[in-house]
């Protein structure tokens, strides 16, 4: 690997709908770099509406990677992405010195920035229980088990994530330990800088871009998507906001209306649990997602040093 010193991770990181990408375009053409994206649900080929990824146009500008690499019906992890992404930052960093890497899973940024927790294997059969679990009992039957069992992860914005609510439970039931107790691991040591920002805007500004950001999916064909794919429903990346309300609708839980409402309430709420995240994660330095200028300046700053 070359010379540490060298070589820069630009992160880009923020809540939905705040201005990511097309600040992330501007950065890779003024800095002459690419973008890897950190998004736990753009890698799958399969879902494009849900997931807000750029446009055909917007990946023809610069290059992308981990967008539309994978499928939905493979397994794919945040440990698997850690792997996969640092090998290829290894093959980036041998013709550049700066790699912009953006997105909003927070769990895949920790993954390549500190790596993650060295977790026990679940005993075998007990993932597949505790999948049918959700499906049949819900998610909130799993998170009352998981506040009993382990109040520190209850507390953290994963109780919201089912895959993250299904591995807690495993470690519990495997080892008898809570999760939280595995999680004091120190942070991986890697052979590059990095520089992390976040962006944000005023609140009731970012709010009405997820609202209109979900009047136009459902407009180019959110539900036709959701409905493409239903046999990976209980997939965790369909488990998340933007599909899970859909799915409602069509098993006729609810009208067409509540589905409109879910869907924006339940996107404001995740970027507010986002925003959480990125707050109480590493040392990132904070700016409005149109304040360009404000972010080149910084990044030239901390690669002059």
């Amino acid at each position: 690997m070359p010379n540490v010193s060298s070589k820069y991770l630009i992160v880009i990181a923020g809540p939905t709908a705040v201005g990511k990408t097309d600040l992330c375009l501007r950065l890779a053409e003024a800095l002459q770099t690419v973008i890897v994206s950190a998004d736990s649900r753009q890698l799958f080929r399969e879902l494009t509406i849900g997931t807000a990824k750029p446009a055909p146009a917007e990946l023809a500008r610069i290059p992308h990677y981990f967008i539309n690499s994978h499928s939905i019906a493979e397994p794919y992890s945040a440990g698997d992405f850690e792997r996969d992404a640092l090998t290829l930052l290894q093959q980036l960093f041998q013709e550049r010195d700066v790699v912009l890497m953006t997105g909003g899973s927070g769990l895949y940024i920790k993954a390549v920035c500190e790596g993650l927790d060295d977790l026990p294997q679940p005993l075998p059969g007990l993932r597949e229980e505790l999948t049918l679990r959700l499906r049949e009992e819900g998610l909130e039957v799993l998170q009352v088990d998981a506040l009993h069992v382990d109040p520190d992860f209850a507390a953290t914005p994963e109780i919201q994530n089912p895959q993250r609510v299904i591995r807690a439970l495993e470690v519990f039931y495997t080892t008898g330990q809570p999760i939280s107790s595995f999680q004091n691991r120190q942070v991986a040591r890697r052979p590059f800088r990095q520089v992390l920002i976040g962006l944000d805007r005023d609140r009731e500004e970012l709010y009405q871009r997820i609202n209109e950001r979900m009047e136009a999916m459902l407009a180019s064909g959110l539900v036709e998507e959701a409905r493409s794919v239903a046999e990976y429903r209980h997939h965790h990346a369909l488990q998340t906001v933007g599909y899970k309300e859909v799915y409602g609708y069509l098993d006729g839980e609810y009208g067409e209306e509540e589905m409109v409402r879910l869907l924006k309430q339940n996107s404001r709420r995740y970027a507010k649990r986002q925003l959480t995240w990125f707050r109480h994660q590493g040392d990132f330095a904070w700016f409005r997602a149109e304040d360009f200028e404000g972010v080149v300046n910084y990044i030239r700053e901390a690669l002059e040093k």
